[in-house]
């Protein structure tokens, strides 16, 4: 399984070079390269769309503006992706061996920090809250245990319980977040988006929409990504 990091670092720094100038990344930019990675979508892949947006950008008689998010890339790395597809491109394979160690610690690390959120829910007196994050680490404790053996690990029903266990845990953020709060980060996004709205379908905005509003429910929260795919 390619590491997560690198895939983001590097098509944060060829964005970068080839923008001409380094900028913040945005939590927009990131929500971008997690819809990218979620549909397995190679490296080069992603490299080759940024390329053809930006030639693209080239040949616009007017270039009022530079191009400041990954937005303005997202329709060329889906038809660069297509494009693979048809060429019958190989994707990574998502049960890709993972070495027993750096699983184990993954998992473990991410159990306590539940646990620590856990703690913090019970002091804001919210002890449901707190049980519930107490068993979301009791099970990753417990994968983490499994990994530890030499017993056969089937990555894919690892992932399939994580994407359960991460679905609680968002539940519980999304419905402990103040209304305003999830209307303010609707329209960060859409002021993220801007025109770049204009060039996806519905069904790409509602991915993205989910993605960013995880992010930013996670980064205030100071919890983890529980996926394989962050490891």
């Amino acid at each position: 399984m390619e590491n997560y990091f690198n895939y983001f670092t590097e098509i944060e720094e060829y964005f970068w070079k080839k923008r001409g100038t380094a900028l913040l990344v945005s939590t927009l930019d990131w929500a971008l390269i997690d819809t990218w990675k979620q549909a397995h979508i190679p490296l080069e892949v992603v490299l080759q769309g940024i390329d053809q947006a930006f030639e693209k950008y080239k040949k616009r008689p007017r270039k009022s503006q530079k191009v400041n998010s990954l937005a303005y890339c997202h329709q060329a790395v889906l038809a660069a992706a297509e494009a693979a597809e048809h060429a019958h491109v190989p994707h990574p394979a998502s049960g890709d061996p993972i070495p027993r160690a750096e699983l184990v610690t993954y998992l473990t690390n991410n159990a306590e920090k539940l646990e620590k959120a856990a703690e913090g829910f019970q002091a804001q007196g919210r002890p449901e809250s707190a049980a519930t994050f107490q068993s979301l680490a009791a099970s990753l404790r417990e994968l983490a245990q499994a990994g530890g053996t030499d017993a056969p690990l089937d990555l894919e029903s690892v992932e399939r319980r994580l994407t359960v266990l991460e679905d609680r845990m968002l539940s519980i953020l999304q419905n402990a977040a103040p209304e305003a709060e999830i209307v303010s980060l609707r329209a960060e996004l859409d002021r993220s988006l801007g025109a770049a709205r204009r060039n996806l379908g519905s069904g790409q905005i509602a991915l993205l929409e989910k993605q960013f509003l995880t992010r930013r429910l996670l980064e205030q929260a100071d919890l983890p990504r529980l996926s394989l795919f962050y490891l």
